[in-house]
């Protein structure tokens, strides 16, 4: 899939969706929103498709919106970021919800909605050079992109005020001390090392994946009993999955899981 503002490509199982205006840091308008939505609509349904990763084109992962074309719509200007959004956040829900792994590589400045972009990543690594920083307030506006879903879950809600309110900017090393990035790397090894990560987990037991991110997900609204009672059931299933089949197999005949055949 090569649109003009966002490009997939599938390698070894890997579908790679690529932010493509790095002529403007990547900012989000209505396409690229438009584009995104159907990039992960074909990524959650392409059976190739494994593993998911998202990243920038050029030197950024992403500025956020574009806010020039935005100003553009005048007194529309609201009804535009409702269609905007609209999109934005449905690409997201598709990745979010997606039993594939979902990684981020963010190759640099990672800011409004793409930040919130990059918190909605299961996994992220960030080259040194890159940097986050919420940016909403500082021109009168509120988080989009799940922002305020993910932030504070990250990193606890005094922090993600903080990020808030002050505009403060991370460094790649303070945005993995506060939980928000899983590896700084050189830049020159980004690419190397999410790969190698991408396509080790493509040859995982999606759909463990998958019910595993909802426990995870779904934990924040259970009480312990509740989500104990949630593992067993889903425990009790996957071992009579396939996948689960063929990984207890796996062990006790002491030999790597196939999760590939069939």
């Amino acid at each position: 899939m090569e649109n003009k503002v966002v490009s997939l490509s599938v390698e070894n199982h890997v579908g790679i969706v690529t932010l493509n205006r790095p002529e403007v840091g990547n900012a989000l308008d209505l396409q690229m929103a438009k584009e995104l939505m159907y990039a992960a609509i074909v990524c959650s349904e392409r059976d190739d498709i494994r593993v998911v990763v998202i990243t920038g084109a050029g030197n950024k992962f992403s500025v956020g919106g574009d806010l020039k074309s935005f100003a553009k719509e005048g007194d529309e200007i609201s009804s535009h970021l409702k269609s905007v959004t609209a999109y934005l956040h449905q690409a997201i829900s598709f990745f979010a919800r997606m039993n594939k792994p979902f990684i981020g590589a963010v190759n640099g400045v990672a800011a409004g909605a793409g930040m919130s972009l990059a918190c909605a990543c299961d996994l992220v690594y960030a080259s040194e050079k890159s940097k986050f920083v919420m940016a909403y307030n500082r021109i009168g506006l509120t988080p989009d992109g799940s922002g305020s879903y993910f932030l504070p879950r990250l990193v606890g809600m005094r922090r993600a005020l903080e990020l808030m309110y002050t505009n403060r900017q991370l460094t790649a090393v303070e945005a993995c001390d506060w939980g928000i990035v899983n590896q700084v790397v050189p830049d020159d090894q980004l690419w190397k090392v999410v790969l190698g990560v991408a396509e080790s987990l493509a040859k995982g037991p999606m759909n463990a994946y998958g019910e595993t991110k909802k426990l995870f997900y779904h934990s924040l609204q259970e009480t312990l009993e509740s989500q104990m009672s949630k593992e067993s059931l889903l425990l009790a299933s996957r071992a009579n999955s396939e996948e689960g089949k063929e990984g207890i197999a796996a062990f006790l005949e002491k030999r790597e899981a196939d999760f590939l055949k069939g």
